[in-house]
C-alpha cells in the first residue's frame, strides 16, 4: 500500500509539473510575437538540426560500445588500468585518443566500460574529457582558431577540470551510490581503489563477435536514443523561445560574458566536433575567457548529454556532473578575463 501511494504521488506530481511546464512554454511562445505556424516551423527545423547532427555520433558510440562488449573482457580492463587512483584518473583524461567520440557517443561507451569493471573515477574523467581531448576535436579547433591561446587553453582547461572532478569521485564516492544498477559491473568492481584481477576469458571468433557487437549496438542505440530525443526537443525549445539577441547583448562583461556563453553552450547543444566554428563567430564580440568557457563546458555538459547521463548515473550524481564542471570552467574563465590580457 505504501509503495502504491508513493507511486500515485509521483504520478500526480509529474502531471502537475508537465502542466506547469506546458503553461510556461505557452506564455514564452506568446511573448515572442510570432504566430503559431512560424514558431512550430522554427522549432521543427532546430530540433531536426540538433538531432540529425547528433545521431551519427550516438550511432558511432553505440557501435564502439558493442565492440567493447564483444571483444574486451574484464581482465583486459584490469590489466590496462593503472592501480594507483591518481594515475588511473590521469589515464581517463586521455582515453579519448583511444575512443574518439563526442558527448553523444561517449555516454554509451562509458556505460559499457563500467559493466566491464572500469573504475568509476576513470569513467567520470573520460566522460568529461573525451568530447574535447580527442584527435577529431584537436584538428577542428586548430582549423578554426589556429595554434594559439584558444587551442591550448581549451585542452588544458578540459584536462584539468575533468581530472579534478574524477579525483573528487575517486575520493568521495562509491560505485553503488553513483551508478544506476544496469551500469555496475557484476562483481561491483571499479571503485578506483583496488582493481580486481580476473581469470582470462576466451576471445570470441571474429564473425561471432561482430554479430554480437551489432546486436548489442542496436539495443544500446534505442536505449540511449530516447534520452537524445528528449534532450534535442528541450534544446530546440530553448533555442526557439529564448532570444539569442538578449544573450549576445551580455557579451562584453568579464563575469557576465562567461555565464552567458556557458548558458549558450548548454542550450545550443552543439556537437564538440563542430562547436569551434560556432565559437569563432562569437570571437569578436565575447571575451576570450568566455569563448574558452563555451568550448570547455559545452562538450562536458549540455541538454542532450544531461538527459543521457540519467541512463548511467543516479539523479543526484547527474546534478553534480553538471555543477562541478560548470563552476570550475566559470571560475577559470572569469579569472582569465580579469588577470590575462589577450
Amino acid at each position: 500500500m505504501q509503495n502504491a501511494a508513493k507511486f500515485e504521488l509521483r504520478r500526480v506530481a509529474g502531471i502537475v509539473l508537465l502542466i506547469g511546464f506546458a503553461v510556461l512554454v505557452l506564455i514564452a511562445a506568446l511573448g515572442t510575437g510570432e504566430d503559431a505556424g512560424t514558431i512550430i516551423s522554427i522549432f521543427s527545423t532546430r530540433f531536426l538540426g540538433i538531432f540529425i547532427e547528433a545521431v551519427p555520433f550516438l550511432l558511432l558510440g553505440t557501435l564502439v560500445s558493442g565492440l567493447i562488449e564483444a571483444f574486451i573482457s574484464t581482465d583486459d580492463i584490469a590489466r590496462w588500468t593503472p592501480r594507483n587512483p591518481v594515475l588511473a584518473t590521469i589515464a581517463g583524461t586521455f582515453m579519448g585518443f583511444a575512443f574518439p567520440v563526442c558527448e553523444c557517443g561517449v555516454v554509451p561507451v562509458v556505460r559499457r566500460l563500467y559493466t566491464k569493471g572500469l573504475p568509476m573515477s576513470v569513467g567520470v574523467t573520460f566522460l568529461l574529457a573525451a568530447p574535447v581531448i580527442n584527435p577529431v576535436v584537436l584538428v577542428s579547433t586548430y582549423v578554426a582558431f589556429g595554434a594559439g591561446t584558444v587551442l591550448i587553453g581549451r585542452f588544458v582547461i578540459t584536462a584539468l577540470v575533468a581530472f579534478a572532478v574524477g579525483l573528487v569521485f575517486a575520493v568521495a564516492a562509491r560505485p553503488q551510490d553513483v551508478l544506476q544498477p544496469t551500469s555496475l559491473a557484476p562483481v561491483m568492481g571499479g571503485d578506483g581503489e583496488v582493481i580486481p584481477l580476473y581469470a582470462k576469458t576466451r576471445r570470441k571468433p571474429l564473425l561471432v563477435g561482430l554479430r554480437d557487437a551489432l546486436r548489442m549496438a542496436g539495443d544500446e542505440f534505442f536505449d540511449m536514443g530516447r534520452y537524445l530525443i528528449i534532450g534535442s526537443l528541450l534544446a530546440a525549445l530553448m533555442q526557439t523561445l529564448v532570444s539569442q539577441d538578449v544573450l549576445l547583448a551580455l557579451g562584453r562583461g568579464p563575469v557576465v560574458s562567461v555565464i552567458t556563453m556557458q548558458l549558450l553552450a548548454f542550450v545550443l547543444s552543439v556537437c564538440s566536433t563542430v562547436d569551434s566554428f560556432l565559437a569563432l563567430a562569437f570571437a569578436g564580440t565575447f571575451t576570450t575567457g568566455s569563448i574558452l568557457a563555451f568550448l570547455t563546458f559545452g562538450p562536458m555538459v549540455d541538454i542532450k548529454s544531461t538527459l543521457m547521463f540519467a541512463g548511467v548515473f543516479k539523479r543526484r550524481v547527474v546534478l553534480y556532473l553538471i555543477l562541478l564542471p560548470m563552476l570550475m570552467t566559470m571560475l577559470v574563465g572569469i579569472w582569465l578575463n580579469l588577470n590575462i590580457t589577450f
